[in-house]
């Protein structure tokens, strides 16, 4: 079984080890056709704290780690410049 890869936005690092990743998925509408942005949020290990808000990451899916973590960061794309 493959497995699943997303790359999205880091939009929070408050948490320990973990950090909220968003992924936007852009469709058209079925029935008009107009491009509709459906946004995901998901629960991602980072288990060495390094991802800021802001971050491009790349998450793979994983074990369970906890009741809302199935998901772990492979790399940082690129980083927020400050």
């Amino acid at each position: 079984m493959a497995v699943k890869e997303r790359v999205g936005l880091v939009v929070s690092d408050k948490m320990q080890k973990t950090v909220v990743v968003a992924i936007e998925n852009r469709a058209p509408h079925l029935k008009y056709g107009k491009i509709v942005v459906q946004t995901r949020r998901y629960k991602v290990h980072d288990e060495e704290n390094t991802c800021k808000t802001g971050d491009r990451v790349r998450i793979q899916e994983t074990r369970p780690l906890s009741k809302t973590k199935r998901w772990q960061v492979t790399e940082i794309l690129n980083t927020k410049a400050t």
